[in-house]
């Protein structure tokens, strides 16, 4: 039996953190690097492994893999450095801060032949997973529209606004549901705090027929973290903020065309029962699986690829 392969993260703060701890718990961890040795030293003590700087870990041909948590400028080139070495890449969203650098991540990635996965860690969420799966088989009806809310208050980065920041999130859930690119995209940002938008709300049109529209915002008095897919036959809501019994709700509202015009019937919500798990945990087990199998990647460059042109076309000069 195989061993997990040996995988180093780099990049140690908020989200990058977390990794350290999946890794160790999957038995995968072999280093650290971070700007902040401080930090990195801190996480390394605490799981037994080594900091070192990030040519050392490329130039290791014992670690096969890295995962990528720094600050989003810093994501593309610190890719193709490693893919360069051979070494197979999840990297955090957003995976560049551009199209042309995300398209040569993409184009890198397939050249060496290794696995460059985006950390889109939502669509290895088991509600979504449940809820994709009503999407496929029908169970909905053909979806008309999908509106997401992801708001809250902070974090406030020095680089990233509220859509470069939040929105990937959701972008890469209706991707995955659409199963397409968007057609239209308008977009519309506040910037309240300094010059970087506080709000963004994105419009997009598909070529399938589906509209959908996504409001980020990190100015806000609560949190909310939902997801809502419109179909002709039901409707339903992954929502993230939930109880666990409740994050998947399922409404079988009717709406007919009646004698004086739409009518409608409204039904109790049907929460649907999801296994339990961790994303995060699940998302780098797939990780590891893909490296070790040379299977496809759930949440390929590419699609990090699909979602850098979303946002770059729905970016505009706020108000």
């Amino acid at each position: 039996m195989k061993t997990n392969p040996a995988i180093a993260v780099i990049g140690c703060g908020y989200w990058g953190k977390n990794h350290v701890r999946t890794l160790n718990e999957l038995g995968a961890l072999a280093a650290l690097a971070d700007a902040d040795d401080a930090r990195a030293q801190v996480l390394a003590d605490a799981f037994g492994v080594p900091v070192r700087d990030v040519d050392s870990i490329l130039a290791d041909p014992a670690i096969e893999a890295v995962v990528l948590a720094l600050p989003p400028q810093l994501h593309a080139q610190t890719a193709l450095k490693a893919i360069a070495a051979g070494k197979h890449v999840l990297v955090e969203k957003p995976i560049a801060l551009n199209v042309d650098d995300a398209q040569k991540v993409v184009d890198a990635g397939k050249a060496a032949g290794v696995t460059v996965m985006t950390g889109h860690v939502l669509r290895f969420h088991p509600a979504f997973e449940a809820l994709a799966e009503m999407v496929s088989s029908g169970a909905l009806g053909t979806i008309q529209y999908i509106h997401s809310h992801r708001v809250g208050l902070g974090k406030f980065h020095a680089e990233n606004d509220a859509l470069w920041d939040i929105a990937p999130h959701d972008l890469s859930l209706i991707i995955a549901l659409t199963g397409e690119e968007p057609s239209h995209i308008r977009g519309e940002g506040s910037a309240v705090l300094n010059h970087l938008s506080d709000f963004a709300h994105l419009h997009l049109a598909f070529p399938g027929g589906i509209r959908s529209h996504v409001f980020a915002s990190r100015l806000n008095p609560y949190r909310e973290r939902r997801l809502v897919v419109i179909g002709d036959k039901a409707m339903a809501v992954f929502d993230d903020v939930a109880p666990w019994g409740e994050k998947l709700a399922v409404y079988e509202h009717k709406v007919w065309k009646g004698d004086a015009g739409l009518e409608f019937e409204t039904a109790d919500p049907r929460f649907v029962a999801v296994p339990d798990g961790l994303p995060l945990t699940r998302e780098i087990q797939h990780f590891i699986d893909c490296i070790r199998t040379g299977s496809a990647a759930r949440t390929p460059a590419e699609e990090g690829l699909a979602v850098i042109r979303i946002l770059s076309a729905g970016t505009v000069a706020h108000d």
